[in-house]
């Protein structure tokens, strides 16, 4: 399914919580952190400017961002789960 967000709305594919500590213990799933990393599936085209004009996006398709704890909506898109936020739900891009 083909997902076109709108303005300065991105698609993220969720990728999954850590489940063990750096240690090497397991974590059950009632004790994982919620994920804050994904992957870029889909960007919109820019938030609009007051000029008329479109801001340019600081993220592209394939990039794998770090982004805030609770931002965005969880939705599910071909059976993964993915969020719909804006872009300064973003924190950072992961080199």
């Amino acid at each position: 399914m083909a997902v076109k967000p709108l303005d300065d709305r991105v698609v993220v594919e969720v990728l999954d919580a850590e489940t063990k500590t750096a240690g090497g213990i397991l974590l059950p799933d009632s004790a994982q952190e919620k994920p804050q990393k994904g992957k870029v599936v889909a960007t919109g085209p820019g938030r609009l400017l007051g000029s008329g004009a479109r801001a340019p996006m600081s993220v592209k398709k394939g990039d794998v961002v770090l982004f805030s704890k609770y931002g965005g909506d969880d939705v599910e898109l071909a059976g993964k789960d993915c969020r719909i936020m804006t872009e300064t739900d973003i924190l950072a891009i992961v080199e």
